[in-house]
């Protein structure tokens, strides 16, 4: 067996350089965990923004095709009441007037089916941006900053926990522990200046 002093030594020394290590893996994990959660940030704000830009996109779409389909219901029904008036200048007689709410309808009809698909579209707008915020926490990981504290407390257990095994090693082979032999070294010690050696 070594001495004690000696293995006290190599005990502290590892001690110390495994909390070096530990410490300096604690701040790479720290590193790669916030590396983690910038990507994690930019790609949901790529999406976002791609998300954002398609509903842009439909909105002004659609708006072109309700402007289109505006210009060409007043067309028609321009034509119709030009048409009605040449036919010898009568006035818009039941049925032309039900022909004439018939433009009106068809063209309600067209500007509500493309506000129904303006608001389907919108509706998964929503769903997809909640997706993406999903996404972002899905891909982001809990930031553990190193603890030095907590790594030192470790290694001092660590090395205190080498000590008391080394202790009960020697008291298991039979040999004094270093209590044991300091209080045979006092009690002599004591007994030489009561005088009785």
């Amino acid at each position: 067996m070594c001495d004690p002093v000696t293995m006290a030594v190599v005990s502290v020394a590892n001690a110390g350089m495994q909390y070096k290590q530990q410490k300096a893996q604690a701040k790479a994990r720290y590193a790669q965990q916030k590396r983690q959660n910038e990507l994690a940030k930019k790609n949901a704000q790529q999406r976002y923004a791609s998300a954002g830009l398609k509903i842009r996109q439909e909105l002004k779409k659609s708006a072109q095709a309700d402007l289109r389909g505006t210009l060409k219901a007043r067309k028609a029904r321009a034509t119709y009441i030009a048409g009605a008036g040449d036919a010898g200048g009568l006035a818009i007689s039941g049925s032309t007037n039900a022909l004439l709410a018939n433009y009106y309808r068809t063209e309600g009809n067209y500007k509500t089916a493309i506000q129904n698909n303006m608001g389907i579209n919108i509706s998964q707008y929503e769903r997809n941006l909640e997706a993406i915020q999903f996404g972002q926490e899905s891909q982001s990981t809990y930031l553990t900053p190193p603890d030095s504290k907590m790594l030192f407390a470790t290694q001092a257990f660590n090395v205190a926990n080498t000590y008391m095994s080394l202790e009960f090693q020697r008291q298991n082979a039979g040999l004094q522990t270093r209590k044991e032999k300091k209080q045979q070294t006092n009690s002599v010690s004591q007994t030489y200046k009561d005088g009785y050696i």
